[in-house]
């Protein structure tokens, strides 16, 4: 379920109020083990993630770093071929046995 939450700290371009919502959403997910609340539950579930969009941006427009932004693009690629790695590695067949008697 939280999978999808990234790193969004020093990317140029920053990230979008877009991102910082989805990776919220996220987080009130993992938080209350919902995808979708009941509709009791549902006006408390959009204020979490409400509150938690406004300090995640709290914190992401306070952050200070010396290290120059990370290129989006570079990280993606970087992310692609860790994920193509690890599950071509699951895929691959295991060492047959030979049994030669």
């Amino acid at each position: 379920m939280c999978r999808n939450i990234k790193t969004l700290h020093n990317f140029k371009p920053p990230a979008t109020d877009e991102e910082i919502r989805a990776s919220s959403l996220q987080f009130v997910r993992k938080l209350s083990g919902f995808t979708r609340p009941s509709k009791v539950n549902e006006h408390a579930f959009t204020r979490a993630v409400d509150g938690v969009t406004q300090v995640a941006r709290e914190l992401l427009n306070s952050l200070v770093t010396n290290t120059p932004p990370r290129d989006r693009e570079v990280e993606a690629l970087k992310a692609r071929a860790r994920s193509a790695k690890r599950f071509s590695s699951l895929s691959a067949p295991a060492n047959p046995v030979h049994n030669h008697s």
